[in-house]
């Protein structure tokens, strides 16, 4: 079963009064007067691609996803800003550096993690890297990765929606018009 982070808010967490109406956004506790929003959270996903033009897809190794790909990436921590939190991620999964990056797109997401939905805003980013660097995954998060053109073999087994969208997104602007 999963359910929306609003639904989980039957207490304020401020002072602990029953919330009348569970799911109402915001939510707004009749006690004390405290509101939340429930905004998304950011993260992010770098598209590496190669001098060969071949993109980096990561296959993970834990749920959500188990097995599937992805890109690398994950969610900004706070007191980063987006591109440190990129930047972060693809050095603790993959070990490779970005020496530069520009945004590509953004979709909304949903993350379900044990049941619970959190609503979050993926961002892109086209990323390099040197070329002559070695690939270590993380393996408590990554079990294999792949330097390809993704076709329909890797984009219909693709862990999260907005990550399919944004690799054809990065497909589409890459053909020849």
């Amino acid at each position: 079963m999963t359910v929306a982070v609003e639904k989980v808010y039957a207490f304020c967490p401020r002072c602990g009064a029953p919330h009348p109406n569970p799911g109402s956004i915001p939510f707004r506790c009749g006690q004390c007067d405290f509101t939340m929003f429930f905004g998304p959270v950011a993260a992010v996903g770098g598209l590496i691609v190669n001098p060969a033009g071949e993109l980096l897809l990561v296959k993970r190794a834990r749920d959500p996803g188990k097995g599937k790909w992805g890109l690398p990436g994950g969610f900004v921590d706070r007191g980063e800003t987006v591109e440190e939190g990129l930047i972060r991620e693809v050095v603790e999964e993959t070990t490779l550096q970005v020496t530069s990056l520009r945004l590509l797109v953004t979709f909304p997401n949903k993350y379900d993690y044990r049941g619970v939905v959190s609503p979050v805003i993926d961002l892109f980013y086209l990323c390099e890297v040197d070329p002559a660097a070695e690939i270590k995954l993380a393996p408590d998060e990554l079990e294999s990765f792949v330097w390809t053109v993704p076709g329909n073999e890797h984009l219909d087994n693709m862990a999260f929606p907005s990550n399919r969208r944004a690799i054809e997104h990065w497909l589409k602007s890459t053909s020849p018009s």
